[in-house]
């Protein structure tokens, strides 16, 4: 069985805690972490604003990581992903997944990395630092180009 850590929170994480927090055995042979950072976008970003409903987030995302589990053999599964006001350089999301092997564990943290920039229910507003009208985030082709692999080829 697959220990499974999920959380939506405003407050800022210590991805090393929360990696530690997994408690891996020595049948893991691999983790595979990946921390999302707000970009300053060539310095024109002062922050992130995103915005979601934290309880519906977090069961769809636990949809997805049931998919995960299901599709590759995984030892643990943590994401934490924050909302609310996210300053340029702060982290905004935190995947790891832990497996005997590494094909899994970075297949299957790549593909809920995948779900969570293009599926997630969240919706995200651009601060500029030059006073500019704050913009909603559309999605990007090649992030929905990505996350379309998933479904074309059963990895």
């Amino acid at each position: 069985m697959t220990r499974r850590i999920l959380r939506i929170q405003q407050a800022p994480f210590d991805a090393a805690v929360e990696t530690a927090a997994l408690g891996l055995g020595p049948e893991s042979g691999a983790l595979v972490t990946f921390t999302g950072l707000c970009r300053d976008e060539g310095g024109t970003l002062a922050a992130l604003e995103i915005e979601c409903y934290p309880e519906m987030a977090e069961a769809e995302i636990a949809h997805v990581a049931a998919k995960a589990e299901n599709r590759w053999p995984l030892d643990a599964l943590l994401i934490v992903h924050r909302y609310g006001l996210i300053r340029a350089g702060e982290a905004i999301v935190l995947v790891a997944t832990a497996s005997a092997h590494r094909a899994a564990a970075f297949n299957s943290a790549e593909f809920l990395m995948d779900y969570l920039k293009t599926r997630a229910p969240f919706w995200k507003k651009q601060h500029g630092r030059d006073g500019r009208a704050d913009e909603w985030v559309a999605p990007r082709e090649e992030d929905e180009a990505a996350a379309a692999q998933w479904i074309e080829a059963k990895r």
